[in-house]
């Protein structure tokens, strides 16, 4: 092979397609690569590592990605649309306005993550976990975080309708404006999370959940009530 391709020479390189291809058929390491607006569709990379690498605007669209590890990359505007993220693992990663719809999600993680814009629209998994993750105006309708702990996760105006967030509980979290028509929030602990723009009259969707008495009073001035 190609000293361009050699196990020393996977950091710090600028691939294309080609190249990517070339390397396929064993698990790799790529460390501070550019793969800025490459073709990767469809290519099957399970098993391989990323660090610190730019994929702004890349196409993994249907890739087959499964247990791959990302860790503090960029990618802006990436497509990851039916790619199958089987246990894959991002960590301290920047996908924002990245595309994940109809993707497969299967004990996928994301910790640490920028993922502000990002579509999960249609995505297909159980067990997808998000830690110390910014959700800003995401898109997630009728994903289920049903008995999952949520831990420094903002939505705030996310895309949340039919979401199912039964049993869940909210630490240091924020639901301020987001979208919660049809969500179900049943037995949830709403305590750790930031609730602010919600007026009673969408309150709705919380009902069975527990709130504190400072959420409470909240709500209850919304109605110009005063509490004491």
């Amino acid at each position: 092979m190609d000293d361009l391709f050699s196990a020393a020479a996977l950091t710090g390189r600028t691939l294309a397609r080609g190249d990517i291809r070339n390397l396929c058929g064993t698990p790799r390491t790529l460390a501070e690569c550019d793969l800025e607006e490459a073709d990767l569709s469809g290519l099957d990379l399970s098993g391989w590592q990323f660090e610190r690498c730019n994929f702004r605007k890349a196409d993994f669209g249907g890739a087959m990605l499964e247990d791959t590890a990302w860790k503090s990359c960029r990618g802006a505007f990436v497509n990851f649309i039916a790619a199958d993220l089987t246990g894959a693992a991002f960590t301290a990663s920047d996908f924002n306005n990245g595309a994940f719809r109809k993707a497969t999600l299967h004990s996928a993680a994301f910790t640490g993550c920028k993922l502000t814009g990002a579509d999960f629209s249609d995505t297909k998994g159980v067990e997808i976990r998000f830690e110390e993750t910014l959700l800003i105006d995401a898109k997630l309708p009728g994903h289920s975080f049903r008995r999952t702990v949520l831990k420094r996760v903002d939505f705030s105006t996310a895309d949340l309708r039919k979401c199912d967030f039964r049993q869940a509980t909210f630490e240091a979290c924020s639901l301020r404006e987001a979208g919660l028509d049809g969500a179900r929030f049943d037995g949830a602990d709403l305590r750790g999370a930031d609730l602010g723009g919600l007026r009673l009259v969408d309150a709705a969707p919380f009902r069975g959940a527990t709130i504190s008495a400072d959420q409470a009073g909240l709500l209850l001035r919304e109605l110009g009530l005063k509490v004491s």
